[in-house]
């Protein structure tokens, strides 16, 4: 009887394993991953926002990248199922993979980023010839904004050198650099933008305000084969974005304790509150964009065949 009861107990342990299901999805420490911080944090106090719509037995794994490139490469890897990411990264991996593997599935944030200045040294564009300018990784949204800006603006930019340098470094590397005046200036986004303000003495030169920063990326073999799965997890961003927005003081509360757990350092909530002011939550998606950041990455080398977008957007059958 002992011996039957230990094989009842193992096959339950067993079979319960097996049936849970994993959803793994990819995230930054920025501001701008709004949504999946404050996803995270809720799942660490057992209330899932994920969890809870997507029906008993299912489980979040959150994986944290510092820029798009990353979490493209985690997707081509099968290593993730969806990633909040920049719109560049994404159409650039779809484009890498001949419009496979990659869809996007919603739209997820606008604005939060600008290029932030060093002390008075540029005061025109015409200053940052020989300027050193961070971006956070080669290939992702902000380099490549970078180097499309100073091209369409008359200077000559290449991967190593140029009339000024485009270097891609990690976020936490661009502040302290800044701090110790060996960057010039940095394309970022926040909270990183607030950051070089408030801590190293920067001044905001240019601000896309209505540029797509986010999107919610997913794997196109994981939509293919969990297509009502699928549809639950973008319903349910779409009603955290809703969410978010009628609830900011929360919102903003739980993205400054998750980013504070990210970076183990104590974020002030008065910096977490400056760049929501930058934000604009945008959950609706179109294809017009990522043909402008194809024209971007073609413009800076990154690109060069022509690409068929329509098949990036993804949609629920």
């Amino acid at each position: 009887m002992r011996a039957l009861l230990c094989l009842a107990v193992l096959f339950t342990t067993f079979g319960g394993a097996h049936a849970q299901t994993v959803v793994r999805v990819g995230l930054f420490p920025n501001v701008t991953h709004a949504q999946a911080l404050v996803a995270k944090n809720l799942g660490a106090e057992g209330q899932g926002w994920f969890e809870q719509r997507l029906g008993p037995g299912t489980r979040i794994e959150w994986f944290v990248y510092n820029a798009g490139p990353s979490a493209m490469e985690a997707i081509f890897a099968r290593s993730i199922d969806f990633t909040y990411v920049g719109p560049s990264p994404a159409v650039n991996a779809y484009a890498r993979a001949n419009g496979r593997d990659v869809r996007i599935v919603a739209g997820a944030m606008r604005g939060g980023e600008a290029l932030v200045v060093r002390g008075d040294n540029i005061k025109n564009i015409e200053d940052f010839r020989g300027k050193a300018i961070a971006t956070p990784q080669l290939g992702n949204t902000q380099d490549v904004e970078c180097r499309a800006w100073l091209i369409n603006h008359g200077i000559r930019v290449t991967l190593i050198g140029g009339d000024a340098r485009v270097l891609p470094t990690a976020n936490p590397d661009i502040l302290s650099l800044f701090q110790q005046g060996q960057l010039d200036a940095a394309w970022t986004v926040e909270p990183w933008v607030s950051r070089l303000v408030a801590e190293a003495g920067g001044r905001i030169f240019f601000e896309p305000e209505n540029a797509v920063t986010t999107v919610l990326a997913g794997r196109e073999e994981f939509l293919r084969t969990n297509p009502e799965l699928a549809r639950k997890f973008v319903a349910a961003h779409h009603e955290l974005t809703q969410w978010i927005r009628e609830h900011p003081d929360e919102a903003q509360r739980r993205v400054r304790d998750e980013l504070s757990l990210l970076s183990r350092k104590e974020i002030p909530l008065a910096l977490i509150q400056q760049a929501w002011a930058r934000l604009r939550f945008d959950d609706t998606i179109s294809v017009e964009p990522f043909q402008s950041f194809l024209d971007q990455a073609r413009l800076v080398g990154f690109l060069r065949a022509k690409i068929d977008l329509s098949n990036l957007l993804w949609s629920p059958q």
